[in-house]
């Protein structure tokens, strides 16, 4: 490849169509017509003597190569953009924008809410609109800006949307003070003989992986809810002899109130990362947010 004659906006054109992966969507991105981005499409490949993005049912599929390509074409890319705008720096305390943040009730009271309250503090003039988590939804609600970010398990993100791990969640098991039967080391037959509230979210199931694990030992506890929201669970706990397994950062502001052990036997955890689409990665406000949401989480994490 002649480097000499490389043109930087064949790469942002790059850059987009392996992002949308259609070129009229591209073209939009861009604010070029079609037959231009098809054109520069055509230099590409052969500039790189490589299709990069083969005709599909549904838009185009990148190739090998285009894969490849793609994280280092963004870092290069992001770093010409950086140089670019250091003169428009962010202000927060000045600052009036607002952030459509997408994502599960358990996440709008564990990772949200400490955010707005930093926020209060910080950037005054920063408004947060939460949004359910809809992950069917979530890729067109992000290009057409209803969302700007969302926070979820990174196993069912779109991979066109840019990405970054938050932390790594694990569940205890919560009861009331004062419980009759839960102790600070409980035995996998006393787990299960306890009554358990669980979390069903796609409504009315009974069973869950864990009711697994213990089938494989010969067990079978006693649930006696099944709830739609982690959210309920702390609660009816605390006013009950149930028991729950949630997730440990629901319920570490409430070390005075319940009893929290650690599960007798392994449970899987859960990943969570935010996710953010290519519209927004090079906006100065965006991009303070998503730095004060992580540096938000690290708090925390540091402050348990």
């Amino acid at each position: 490849m002649n480097t000499k004659r490389l043109d930087l906006n064949l790469l942002v054109t790059l850059e987009a169509l392996l992002a949308e992966q259609n070129v009229t969507k591209a073209a939009d991105r861009l604010h070029l017509s079609q037959p231009a981005v098809s054109a520069q499409l055509g230099r590409l490949r052969a500039m790189f003597d490589d299709p990069l993005l083969i005709p599909a049912q549904r838009g185009m599929t990148p190739t090998t190569k285009a894969l490849e390509l793609l994280e280092p074409l963004r870092q290069a890319l992001d770093q010409v953009r950086t140089a670019v705008a250091t003169h428009r720096q962010f202000d927060p305390g000045r600052a009036r924008i607002t952030v459509v943040i997408a994502c599960t009730d358990y996440l709008q009271s564990a990772v949200v809410q400490p955010l707005i309250i930093r926020l209060r503090e910080q950037a005054p003039g920063v408004r947060v609109a939460l949004r359910s988590l809809d992950p069917a939804l979530l890729g067109k609600q992000m290009a057409s800006g209803d969302v700007d970010m969302a926070l979820m398990t990174p196993n069912a993100a779109v991979s066109s949307l840019r990405a970054r791990h938050l932390f790594d969640e694990r569940y205890v098991l919560i009861g009331r003070r004062g419980h009759p039967k839960l102790r600070r080391r409980i035995t996998v037959e006393q787990f299960a003989a306890l009554e358990h509230v669980i979390v069903s979210l796609r409504g009315g199931d009974f069973v869950t992986p864990v009711d697994t694990t213990l089938a494989g030992l010969g067990l079978r506890r006693k649930v006696v809810l099944s709830a739609s929201s982690f959210l309920l669970l702390p609660g009816i706990v605390m006013r009950s002899d149930f028991v729950a397994l949630v997730p440990q950062r629901l319920v570490r502001d409430r070390v005075s109130q319940l009893q929290i052990v650690e599960c007798p036997f392994p449970v899987a955890g859960f990943e969570v990362s935010m996710l953010w689409h290519e519209r927004n990665h090079g906006h100065s406000g965006h991009r303070w947010m998503r730095e004060a949401l992580t540096e938000s989480i690290a708090a925390d994490g540091a402050a348990e």
